[in-house]
């Protein structure tokens, strides 16, 4: 079967209730509309996914900005990784 055509297995979910104003009911109510969400569920899903991937990202960019200095990457960084990607290591 082709990748694309399996089912996901989705962990066990559980139910949050929330309360929104008028405005952000609407706004969801649009975006499940014109996004092609099969319910607000879904959208609002959607968004915390996009929000953890957001933070982790920050937390990756944070750690490397406060880690040791590396060596530069300049061209031979760069033929190193191919090298050892290919499986040619020169080390």
């Amino acid at each position: 079967m082709p990748v694309f055509a399996e089912c996901a297995i989705l962990p066990p979910m559980n139910t949050m209730n929330i309360s929104l104003p008028d405005s952000l009911k609407s706004f969801v109510d649009e975006q499940v509309a014109r996004r092609g969400y099969g319910t607000s569920s879904e959208s609002i899903l959607e968004l915390i996914r996009r929000v953890q991937d957001w933070l982790n990202l920050r937390r990756l960019l944070l750690d490397g900005a406060s880690s040791a200095q590396a060596d530069p990457t300049d061209a031979g960084y760069f033929a190193d990784l191919r090298d050892r990607v290919r499986g040619r290591s020169a080390k």
